[in-house]
């Protein structure tokens, strides 16, 4: 089997890399390397069922010929992570929208099954939960960024909702809620390693807004298998899955379990949303998915905690950053 992975040099994507040859699919990845990395992958050099392409999904000549020679395509390429999508709302739409509908053209000409990859943002400001796939959107302003790429991934679920329906292309749509785990940059808001990272330099961990808002985080390898089952179930298609874990935590107490857990002796600072992002940041008290509709076609469960989660990404991040080997000592405020 032959796959074709989008974004397959940034976090997940390489993630997913690694559990397809494992399943030894002969894998391509196409990254413009933007957001995504080459150290991401630079344990699978040399692999022989590996090719990395560099190149955008914005490149419908590229995507033309990777897509034919490909059995299933994981479309992971998306604009990421709240900080980018303010700073680049125009470059963020053209991708999100014009590289998706170039991929599903060109896997409509050549009858290949795509994976979308989808995201929380999809539900706005709906606080109900937890959130099930048929849950009402609630939006503000499209002239706020935040909302714009919410509206940007929704053009893309119907898009490919509409190339299955009208156009017979096999699509399935998974909505990842809050995916952590190593190699994940804080470079673009991602919270945890974020906080990791300023917990092991011995940095004030910094909250935006009162922290009292929720989350729901789930490993990245539980995230990866549940991609591969539902790509490799004929039941998944012409459907959308939210993909996710239901073990809550405010941000103030994931700040304060990260600094126990690095054993830091930083402090913890709140700023206000206006001063981390933009003049009428708009962020939502609680988002939690309701995963009974995947847990019932995969058997889909997390097979990880939450402080078994943010230790996998302290670990990972010592490794790379050797002056944090030993716990970290607070700075002078």
């Amino acid at each position: 089997m032959k796959a074709l992975v989008t974004g397959g040099a940034g976090f997940i994507g390489s993630h997913l890399a690694d559990r397809l040859l494992r399943a030894r699919y002969h894998v391509t990845l196409l990254d413009n390397l933007s957001t995504g990395r080459y150290e991401n992958i630079a344990h699978l050099d040399g692999h022989p069922n590996l090719r990395l392409v560099v190149g955008t999904i914005l490149n419908d000549t590229l995507v033309d010929k990777l897509i034919e020679r490909c059995d299933v395509v994981f479309h992971l390429a998306a604009a990421v992570g709240v900080e980018l999508i303010i700073k680049h709302p125009l470059e963020s739409l053209m991708t999100n929208i014009r590289g998706s509908e170039i991929v599903l053209e060109m896997a409509h000409r050549y009858r290949k099954k795509v994976l979308i990859a989808s995201t929380s943002e999809i539900y706005g400001k709906n606080t109900n939960g937890p959130l099930r796939e048929d849950t009402d959107r609630i939006l503000g302003s499209p002239l706020k960024s935040r909302w714009s790429y919410s509206t940007s991934k929704a053009v893309d679920e119907i898009l490919a909702y509409v190339y299955w329906r009208e156009k017979g292309v096999p699509t399935v749509i998974v909505r990842l809620f809050n995916t952590v785990g190593p190699r994940q940059s804080g470079t673009y808001g991602m919270v945890i390693p974020r906080f990791v990272s300023q917990a092991l330099k011995g940095e004030p961990l910094v909250v935006h807004g009162s922290g009292e808002q929720s989350r729901c985080f789930l490993h990245v390898t539980d995230v990866v298998n549940a991609l591969v089952k539902l790509m490799e179930h004929p039941r998944a298609v012409g459907d959308v899955f939210n993909l996710g874990s239901q073990e809550e935590v405010t941000i103030e107490a994931l700040a304060n379990l990260v600094v126990r857990l690095t054993k830091s002796s930083s402090r913890i600072v709140y700023v206000p949303y206006e001063e981390a992002y933009e003049e009428g940041f708009e962020d939502m008290p609680r988002r939690v998915p309701d995963t009974t509709k995947v847990r019932d076609l995969i058997g889909f469960q997390p097979t990880m905690h939450l402080e078994e989660i943010i230790q996998s990404v302290v670990d990972s991040m010592r490794q790379s950053l050797p002056e944090c080997s030993s716990p970290a000592k607070g700075r002078p405020s």
